[in-house]
Formats: structure tokens, C-alpha cells, sequence
């Protein structure tokens, strides 16, 4: 814009009002007078409905009625492809190009292990319990972009996501947790300030046991010796060369793994943070150290 049309339209957004609730009107022309029906010269007699019928009188049949032969709906059988689909488990996605870009804005950080409760606080992912929600998954979209070193804990992972995470020296976990540990894992707040002692986390069901207790899937409940095993034969398959961990500056955090029974990283089941106070509260009792016990 030049400076003589700019100062023009300056001087005419000083001379013209104020915008305001007061002086807000539609543009004209938008707005246009609704016809009334059967109102002699506006449209008598049928009033727009037509002839006698359902139609005419408003008595329209209810959704999926077809005229009373047997509807679509009954008379297809039924068959197992949506069987139990309530009940099945869903995870939200999370790709490796959002986890970068979260890195990258400060909202994640890499210097510390990371979970749910870092990727809820950084609105990375929505996770609901109640809607059947169990985790994220780590999906390998923006593989080929990701570059930060870090420890994430996650439910399921691609094989091509975790290792892109493990080309660059970081290490992927995937764990269960149960609806009432994934909640409070997502809400921590909400669930201290109840003062209640953190529960243990469940173990994984039955048909989930074989998926956690693989060592190629990175799963909680693997021999640590068969995940080293399957890091290099990954590393192998793809082609790259696998970092050294135990020489790296930051292999204390990168070696940093929850218990089988523990909720948060730091917080061991049983003890009761105290937001008021801000203490934290551990069990002395014999039977308490025992319940909680992992």
C-alpha cells in the first residue's frame, strides 16, 4: 500500500464510529422477509406441503421405517467383524513429528524421562479413560526429521518410531496402564489434592501379557539382556549404527525405568503427596510396606 493510500484510510477509519454491539447491522441485502404460509396472496392453500399425505399433515414415520416390509436393518444378518467393538482398546497417535515439535518450543523436556503426565501437560495428546482410551501409540510420521535423545515411555510404538528414537541415542519403553492408573497418571493435580495414597499399577491382561513381555516391542515386562539383543538386531535391519548408552552424559536418565507397579517417576505407590503442604508422605506400617510392595 502506498503512503498516500494509507494515510486516506486511516483519516476514514477516524471519521467513521466506533464498532460496537450498539451499531452492529447486517450487510444489506443478506436478510430477506420470510414468506408466511397460508396467508392468502403468500402462498394459500397447500402452504408449501402438498398434497394429503404423511407429509402434508406432519405425521412423518420414525427413522428406518420403510413402509412396513422388513428394513435393512433386520434383514441383513448379522455378522463378527464389529463384535466386541465397545470394548476394544484405542489409542491416540502420536507422531514423531509432534514429539519434535514439542521439543522444540520448550513445552517437552528432553533432559528428563518422559510420559504421559509430560505429554498431557504439554497438550501434546488428549487421553480419556472413560472413552475407552488406554494410551498413545508412537507412530513413525516425521522419522526422517526427528533428532532429540530421549527417554519416552509410551503404550505401543512402530518398529520404524522406535528406531528413529534409537539411532539418535534414546530409548523407548512401552507399558500398561489400567484405566484407573492411566487417569491419575493424566491428572496428577487432581488426584494429590484428593490426598489419597498412590495406588499399584495392574499388570497388563491375559491377551496383552505376550505383547509387553516382548523384548522387539520394547515392553516393561522384557529381559532387559533380549532388549539389548533386539536394539542391535534393529540397528542391523535399518542400517544405522547403535549408540553407546552407557558412555553417553545423560545415561542416568536414559537408563531411568519405572517398577511393573509404579505410577509416577519419583513417586513410589502408597506415599500421599500433600499439595498444602508440599510434603510427601510415606507408609511406616509393616503391612503397608508389604501391600505396596511390588
Amino acid at each position: 500500500m502506498s503512503g498516500n493510500g494509507g494515510s486516506k484510510a486511516l483519516e476514514l477509519l477516524r471519521s467513521l464510529p466506533r464498532v460496537s454491539l450498539a451499531n452492529l447491522r447486517p450487510s444489506p441485502g443478506s436478510k430477506k422477509r420470510e414468506r408466511r404460509r397460508g396467508r392468502g396472496r403468500y402462498g394459500g392453500r397447500k402452504c408449501g406441503r402438498g398434497h394429503k399425505g404423511e407429509r402434508q399433515r406432519g405425521n412423518r414415520p420414525r427413522l428406518g421405517f420403510e413402509g412396513g416390509q422388513t428394513p435393512f436393518y433386520l434383514a441383513i444378518p448379522k455378522y463378527g467383524f464389529n463384535e466386541g467393538h465397545s470394548l476394544r482398546r484405542q489409542y491416540q497417535p502420536l507422531s514423531l513429528q509432534r514429539l519434535q515439535y514439542l521439543i522444540d518450543l520448550g513445552r517437552v523436556d528432553p533432559t528428563q524421562p518422559i510420559d504421559l503426565t509430560q505429554l498431557t501437560n504439554a497438550r501434546g495428546v488428549t487421553v480419556q479413560p472413560l472413552k475407552r482410551d488406554y494410551g498413545v501409540q508412537l507412530v513413525e510420521e516425521g522419522a526422517d526429521i526427528f533428532s532429540a535423545k530421549v527417554n519416552i515411555e509410551v503404550q505401543r510404538a512402530s518398529e520404524l518410531a522406535i528406531a528413529a528414537i534409537e539411532k539418535n541415542g534414546g530409548v523407548v519403553t512401552t507399558s500398561f496402564y489400567d484405566p484407573r492408573s492411566l487417569e491419575i497418571l493424566c491428572k496428577p493435580v487432581v488426584f494429590f489434592l484428593r490426598g489419597q495414597p498412590i495406588p499399584k499399577r495392574m499388570l497388563p491382561p491375559e491377551d496383552l501379557v505376550r505383547y509387553y513381555t516382548d523384548a522387539r516391542n520394547r515392553g516393561y515386562l522384557a529381559d532387559p539382556s533380549k532388549v539389548a539383543e533386539a536394539r542391535l538386531e534393529l540397528a542391523k535391519k535399518y542400517g544405522y549404527v547403535l549408540p553407546d548408552i552407557t558412555k553417553d552424559e545423560l545415561f542416568k536418565m536414559l537408563s531411568a525405568r519405572k517398577d511393573p507397579r509404579q505410577i509416577f517417576f519419583g513417586l513410589a505407590p502408597g506415599w500421599i503427596v500433600n499439595m498444602a503442604d508440599k510434603k510427601i508422605l510415606k507408609p511406616t506400617d509393616e503391612r503397608l510396606l508389604k501391600y505396596y510392595s511390588s
